[in-house]
């Protein structure tokens, strides 16, 4: 008696299935640090490197309520999770960032 090998679906096999986002989809992450003038500024910079339509003028700013700190929210078109991963880690390694969601 011979066996054949029965095709299953294998998650591991295709990367996209261990995600619950879709790609591309807008992402949005929000981004704490000092409030600083430039802070906004070197944000969107880091965004850009990750999503090069990034638009600057769609960040939402939010100072925290002693005026010590701002939150930013950036919403990139996120297009992998290798993306993600790789702006994650640049803006969590950044010196004027203090927080990362």
């Amino acid at each position: 008696m011979s066996t054949t090998p029965i095709a299953t679906s294998d998650a591991s096999a295709d990367p996209r299935k261990d995600s619950l986002i879709e790609y591309p989809s807008l992402f949005p992450i929000k981004v704490m640090g000092l409030r600083t003038d430039d802070f906004a500024h070197q944000i969107a910079q880091v965004a850009r490197q990750f999503d090069p339509f990034f638009d600057p003028g769609t960040i939402e700013q939010r100072p925290s309520s002693s005026g010590k700190y701002l939150g930013l929210t950036i919403t990139i078109t996120a297009t992998s999770r290798e993306q993600l991963d790789g702006l994650y880690m640049a803006l969590t390694s950044h010196h004027a960032v203090k927080v990362v969601l």
